[in-house]
């Protein structure tokens, strides 16, 4: 479909006056996805790694909760497969969901090996339980830092592999294909503001999540939505972009910025109260605190429209205070710099956006639809999750996708110079005039989180693609020579693409949520949405 005057890439590219680099593997992407394919594409290939900005920027760094796998005798594979495939609300692909269970414990050990530091308790590792699952199977690391410990297990080990080279502060601005369609690399801009190709045999995309389209986030500032943008451009297909999860406890304090406040708090006995201190979710779900994600994001939103409030509690003052600043030492550090004393005090919180389950259509080998183009983490739409992720399941499929990924560009490692070819793409300067893109931005996440957010309906999607396509006209022309502007049009791209499939989903399902089709319809909506550039 053709959803806007687009361009091909961002930016001019001239190979005659840029530095070229060449390399057997290319990742873009910081996190558990990317840094696992690198390890495992190290086997048999030289890679370069590159991250937007530092490695402690990724969403695996910032993770609190913990990973998912079944590591004790009393759980099961089928029991996980089960509890993902029910919370995917029947989107789920039952292979790769066996796929991605079944290598879970032996990956979670291998971390172990490179010296993750995961809790234990008299030697053993300690699991513990979340809303969906039905046994203890989440595992932690530092308490309430898993993604820390996790990232800084594995750049432990990249440290001894002497043909991995990583590089931070670097944004890809485009992947580069030829004449028949194929990934041979990517254009970007160094730190310093050079600009340069790399060209790659092949190339592995890891860049993250989405949640930065929105004003209410968990997500940190480099989430927005890049590596969808860029290979939508380049031809990719992308998968059930209507999905956006959205993390239903996020610290709410006006005026700062929105900090995730760990589902594990309601795994081990957190209550839910409104600001009339009632305890509300048993009246939306069996299961109370524990029901999956979009039904807790859904009753805290309603509960907050019936009292007209900003807001919800979290209640943990029954909580031994000693166990839990050791058992959550973040959270416990952050309520504290408010003045929130938990023993006594209640958590203020809200939803916020928190994972992107749609993306970059890829297979069981974290192949794109673009030959030498691969992709893994929350970049892309695996078929793990469906409508709905399982807490603890992102880090996992980061886990084995990466290695999966590294594992196919291993396999198929070429010639880099091969891919080389002489380039010039000029790009006409528009005469429109140039909206800020500070604002843009700004009134972009606004109209996101209020018309393509936890609830939806028609007219408020339709609008909201009128309004981008807009705003699209006066900054999708323009030629910008800094990430700021690059960013501003990837964000563009990719909400009105969320906008489009969520108006095209006409039911309810998992996180898509819609006030006017509330019931879910499997006769004519049991399959994905695809987009594709044309």
């Amino acid at each position: 479909m053709k959803l806007f005057e687009y361009r091909r890439y961002l930016t001019e590219i001239d190979t005659t006056s840029t530095r070229h680099i060449f390399t057997d593997c290319l990742v873009v992407g910081g996190g558990i996805a990317g840094f696992r394919g690198a390890i495992e594409a190290a086997a048999n290939c030289n890679v370069m790694v590159v991250c937007k900005g530092s490695i402690s920027d990724s969403n695996t760094w910032n993770a609190q909760g913990g990973i998912a796998s079944v590591l004790r005798s009393d759980d099961s594979f089928d029991s996980h497969i089960a509890d993902t495939l029910s919370a995917g609300c029947g989107l789920c692909d039952e292979a790769i969901v066996r796929q991605v269970v079944q290598e879970g414990p032996d990956l979670v050990r291998q971390l172990l090996d490179w010296g993750t530091e995961f809790d234990k308790v008299d030697g053993i590792l300690d699991v513990t339980l979340e809303g969906g699952h039905s046994h203890a199977r989440i595992a932690h690391a530092h308490g309430d830092s898993t993604g820390r410990g996790i990232i800084e297990g594995l750049v432990r080990k990249i440290k001894t592999i002497s043909n991995i080279n990583v590089t931070e502060n670097f944004f890809v601005i485009d992947v580069i294909t030829n004449g028949d369609g194929q990934c041979v690399g990517a254009i970007g801009r160094r730190e310093d503001g050079e600009m340069e190709v790399i060209w790659a045999a092949n190339t592995i995309l890891a860049t993250g999540g989405a949640g930065r389209l929105y004003r209410e986030t968990t997500n940190p500032k480099i989430a927005t939505a890049d590596g969808l943008a860029m290979a939508f451009r380049a031809g990719a297909v992308l998968s059930d972009l209507e999905f956006m999860q959205f993390h239903p406890t996020t610290l709410y304090i006006a005026g700062a910025s929105r900090a995730l406040i760990t589902e594990t708090l309601r795994g081990e006995g957190a209550i839910l109260l409104d600001c009339e201190g009632n305890a509300f979710m048993k009246s939306y779900h069996a299961s109370a605190e524990l029901a999956p994600r979009d039904i807790v994001s859904r009753a805290i939103l309603d509960r907050m429209l019936k009292t007209n409030t900003t807001h919800v509690y979290l209640d943990i003052r029954h909580f031994d205070k000693s166990y839990f600043k050791k058992r959550f030492p973040l959270i416990s550090e952050l309520c504290e710099s408010f003045d929130i004393d938990v023993s006594v005090d209640l958590i203020p919180v809200r939803p916020s956006a928190h994972y992107m389950l749609g993306g970059i259509k890829v297979d069981s080998n974290a192949a794109t639809s673009i030959e030498h183009l691969y992709a893994c983490g929350e970049v892309t739409a695996s078929g793990l999750h469906g409508a709905n992720r399982l807490g603890s399941n992102s880090l996992l499929e980061g886990l084995v996708f990466g290695k999966i990924a590294g594992q196919q560009a291993s396999r198929q490692s070429g010639d880099a110079h091969l891919r080389y070819r002489k380039m010039k793409y000029d790009i006409p300067r528009s005469d429109r005039s140039r909206l800020d893109a500070d604002d843009v931005r700004n009134s972009l996440r606004a109209l996101m989180w209020r018309n393509v957010g936890i609830t939806r309906k028609d007219q408020m999607l339709e609008e909201s693609q009128e309004i981008i396509r807009f705003w699209q006209r006066y900054v999708m022309d323009k030629v910008f020579d800094k990430p700021y502007g690059w960013e501003c049009q990837n964000m563009l791209t990719v909400s009105l693409l969320m906008a489009y499939a969520a108006q095209h989903r006409r039911e309810s399902r998992g996180v898509h949520y819609r006030n006017d089709y509330p019931e879910r319809n499997d006769k004519d909506f049991a399959k994905h949405f695809e987009v594709l550039r044309k």
